[in-house]
């Protein structure tokens, strides 16, 4: 395969956080990006961080607000967030490097790989667990809310196993599963023989330049510069940073800075990690079997925005909701982290978008407010 070179890789990446020759920020658009941003800025408020990469370079980058209120903290760029579901991305890259390395096949069905998947499921593929049609049940549906000890990607199996039927029959809807996503940490560790956790690093964050990226594992790693997840309460905002799902690391459980993901977006563009070819499955959506589009292809959602190809994805977890915008072909990506709960931080990353495409800045809906379980 004809990839960059790691070394010509970090110097691209490097001029993107520190600046090479004729990339100065553009500040054309900072009072408008300001001002949109306004709920966010203040002494008591938890806050957000926000990049905008235009041809590969960092045209603005934005910090407002806390990362921890109650230290008082501000937020920065590099303020590390739970990216709950902008995880995705990073659990679809981890199978397409094996896939790209003849260890799996997209086809595979999930039983023949993956010791423990529940014998009912024995049709459920891989690619139906990316592209969210396999219909398998939600673990959090079997998780009671007084339930106190956290949730663990191997605990999926079991509560999977609860069931004794999918939504529909594999491939034939579009339903969001982060089980799907649960259990693909779980091939990438079966099929590797190394945790989640160590692979994304070895494999995915250090190569893309990801300096601080972490999948996050209480008592085993730790989170640097990390942003705390808050929630508005008539008294103001509170701590609310963890529930008893936030362990889960295949679905949500990745913390990165604006400046990883600005690193990771290089990376992207670059092929760094795999070829173009392959780089387009993952933005390619599904087609379902009566023609219909279904909106998402591997960790992505892919729409059209007025004859324009528009990838994003939202997060959304227990005190962080976070979201990213990228327009390929215009090479535009936008990128919007807060640290509290609520908001529509997909909204703010499509107006800064709008910004810089010039484009009116009009409501227009998102693929995942119409797919069943999304949001």
């Amino acid at each position: 395969m004809n990839r960059p070179a790691l070394g010509a890789v970090l110097v691209s990446v490097l001029c993107v956080l520190t600046g090479c020759a004729g990339t100065a920020p553009n500040v054309r658009h900072v009072p408008e990006v300001d001002a949109l941003f306004a709920d966010y800025n203040g002494p008591e408020r938890p806050g957000a961080s926000l990049v905008v990469l235009r041809e590969g370079k960092v045209v603005l980058s934005r910090a407002y607000g806390l990362a921890d209120v109650g230290t008082r903290t501000k937020a920065t760029p590099e303020s590390h967030y739970r990216l709950a579901s902008l995880t995705k991305q990073f659990t679809a890259m981890a199978i397409l490097l094996l896939v790209d390395e003849g260890k799996l096949r997209l086809e595979d069905r999930v039983v023949d790989v993956l010791p423990g998947f529940p014998s009912y499921l024995g049709e459920v593929r891989i690619h139906h667990l990316l592209q969210h049609t396999s219909g398998i049940w939600d673990y959090e549906a079997f998780v009671p809310a007084t339930q106190t000890e956290q949730v663990k990607d191997r605990d999926v199996l079991q509560l999977l196993s609860r069931a004794d039927r999918t939504y529909f029959p594999p491939g034939s809807a579009v339903r969001y599963s982060n089980s799907a996503y649960a259990v693909l940490a779980l091939v990438v560790e079966q099929v590797s023989g190394t945790s989640f956790a160590s692979f994304l690093r070895a494999r995915i964050f250090t190569p893309s330049g990801m300096a601080s990226a972490v999948a996050h594992q209480e008592g085993v790693s730790t989170v640097s510069q990390r942003a705390y997840g808050h929630a508005s309460r008539e008294e103001g905002f509170v701590p609310r940073d963890q529930s008893n799902t936030s362990a889960v690391l295949g679905d949500g459980g990745v913390y990165a800075s604006g400046v990883d993901l600005a690193a990771w977006d290089v990376a992207l563009d670059s092929h760094a990690l795999v070829d173009a070819k392959t780089q387009a499955l993952a933005w390619t959506p599904v087609k379902l079997p009566d023609g219909a589009s279904g909106r998402y292809g591997f960790g992505w959602f892919v729409d059209e925005d007025q004859g324009r190809t528009r990838l994003s994805h939202h997060g959304e977890t227990c005190g962080f909701t976070n979201a990213i915008v990228k327009y390929p072909d215009q090479r535009l990506t936008v990128i919007v982290l807060t640290n509290r709960a609520g908001g529509a931080p997909w909204t703010l990353a499509q107006q800064v978008a709008d910004l810089w495409l010039g484009t009116a800045a009009t409501p227009r809906p998102w693929p995942f407010e119409s797919m069943a379980n999304a949001h």
